[in-house]
């Protein structure tokens, strides 16, 4: 099994799938890295060569950020957005969509399951 920055790649697969199972590659960086190493991409992620295997991790340790990097850099921009006050960090702080979304029907990943209004009983009977 291949071991790239702290990710078992998955057996069956082709590299070009595989590498993507690695937080910061998608699909083009997994081109790119396997066309710049001469790998063809229809290569089951077992049958590669420990060379091979060696080669993907020096270019990704080299050229990518991935994993833990890329994840405490992603946290620390938007730690810095909400420090700021700017708009797209109230809404990380308020957990609601950060991009433009219409919020009065949708949103439910972002915001949680619906709460229901809880009415109170002596309210409604004073007069």
């Amino acid at each position: 099994m291949a071991r790239i920055a702290g990710v078992d790649l998955p057996r069956k697969k082709r590299i070009e799938i595989a590498l993507t199972y690695i937080y910061g590659i998608g699909p083009s960086t997994s081109q790119r890295i396997l066309n710049e190493l001469s790998i063809e991409f229809d290569t089951k992620t077992d049958d590669l060569t420990e060379a091979q295997v060696n080669n993907i991790r020096k270019m990704i340790d080299n050229e990518c950020k991935v994993e833990g990097e890329l994840r405490s850099i992603v946290s620390m921009n938007i730690k810095r957005l909400m420090d700021l006050g700017a708009y797209r960090g109230l809404r990380h702080r308020k957990s609601l969509p950060v991009r433009g979304q219409h919020t009065k029907t949708n949103a439910r990943t972002r915001k949680g399951p619906r709460r229901s209004a809880v009415k109170k009983k002596g309210a409604a009977t004073k007069k």
